[in-house]
């Protein structure tokens, strides 16, 4: 007879191995009880498991949570997961990297709440994290990372204040990187002529297609069997079983629908900001992650949403165009993010740190 673990696997296509023992499915037998489980409050031991609990809930591609953490003393590493990255939306790691420096940037805040200040130095594809004793120092940006989210949803269209514009402009600031807010509906509306690019020259790309759809998990069964991915709630659509929305997909999910979609969302924003390094390379990737992660955590501690919009950056042929476009010259365009007042959606899962954590 299958355990669960091995009917969730076979029920979905995958090998049993797909799904790593102990799996959060084991540990939490709904979806709710899951999220409340990886999102909890920080607490301050184990401070090992603590710290990479919170660097997980970071942004990351895909929620394919490309991270493996190991902890020596008060040494902590983040190495890319190689196995986890998606070499067709992005075939040089970029968005890999970006997403080892949102995990740096949650544990870095994480750290100080518990009374630690942390140093970080790149090592070749590692981030190396040195902890020292310092007094616990509370921040509202560590508050915001259990409840920050990637909002795929129309919001209000409600403009943001300029004092909200101005703390999310400092969220950014990071050494190497630059940060582009834009708010004027013309230079919002040029914006989302080239997401509609982007997203067009995807959904023709059979490639991409098959990749976003084998991270998709349609139902809560489909998310607590592997604890990552997109989950269809998520982004708004219904949890339907797998051998019912698998065939629907190819009728909804559809080039025009989806540029409709995005349309209406970034003309439903306050505003949009894009990130671009000084250099293109994994340090400047990673320091575009922490930026990235403090401008997701300050908007939600400002009670607004945000979401990414990188089909600009993530389509080749668009990228340069796009950068000059925004006045970039020769930099390239590394992460574009919507952000407005919004509603909640359901929250995705992570895996736990027993999963992500190198003995």
């Amino acid at each position: 007879m299958l355990d669960r673990r091995q009917f969730i696997a076979t029920s979905l296509g995958l090998s049993a191995t797909a799904i790593t023992a102990p799996s959060a499915a084991a540990a939490a037998d709904t979806y709710d009880e899951a999220v409340k489980s990886s999102r909890a409050p920080l607490q301050a031991v184990p401070r090992d498991r603590e710290l990479v609990r919170f660097a997980s809930l970071a942004a990351n591609s895909h929620n394919t949570q490309p991270w493996i953490f190991s902890v020596r003393g008060n040494i902590v590493a983040i190495a890319p997961d190689f196995k986890r990255r998606c070499p067709a939306v992005d075939p040089d790691d970029h968005h890999l990297f970006v997403s080892l420096g949102c995990a740096a940037e949650n544990l870095f805040l994480a750290a100080s709440t518990l009374g630690w200040h942390a140093d970080a130095a790149v090592d070749g594809d590692r981030i190396v994290i040195t902890l020292e004793e310092a007094p616990p120092a509370a921040s509202a940006l560590a508050d915001a990372i259990p409840i920050r989210q990637c909002t795929r949803a129309a919001f209000a269209g409600t403009p943001a204040a300029p004092e909200i514009l101005r703390q999310l402009d400092n969220a950014c600031r990071e050494p190497g990187v630059s940060a582009i807010l834009i708010t004027e509906r013309a230079r919002m509306a040029k914006i989302a002529d080239y997401v509609l690019e982007g997203n067009s020259a995807q959904m023709r790309d059979k490639a991409f297609m098959r990749e976003l759809v084998s991270w998709i998990r349609f139902n809560e069964a489909e998310a607590l069997a592997t604890m990552d991915g997109l989950f269809a709630p998520a982004s708004g659509n219904p949890s339907l079983p797998s051998w019912l929305a698998r065939p629907l997909l190819n009728i909804f999910f559809t080039e025009s629908g989806e540029n409709k979609k995005y349309r209406e969302q970034l003309d439903s924003s306050a505003g949009v900001v894009v990130l671009a390094a000084d250099r293109s390379d994994k340090s400047h990737w990673i320091a575009v992650g922490r930026a990235c992660q403090r401008f997701g955590l300050q908007a939600t501690a400002l009670g607004l949403k945000y979401s990414f919009i990188n089909q600009p950056v993530e389509v080749a042929s668009l990228r340069q165009q796009f950068g000059a476009s925004l006045g970039l010259g020769e930099r390239r365009p590394d992460i574009v993010m919507r952000f407005g007042t919004g509603p909640d959606l359901p929250r995705s899962l992570r895996r736990p740190p027993e999963l992500v954590m190198q003995s």
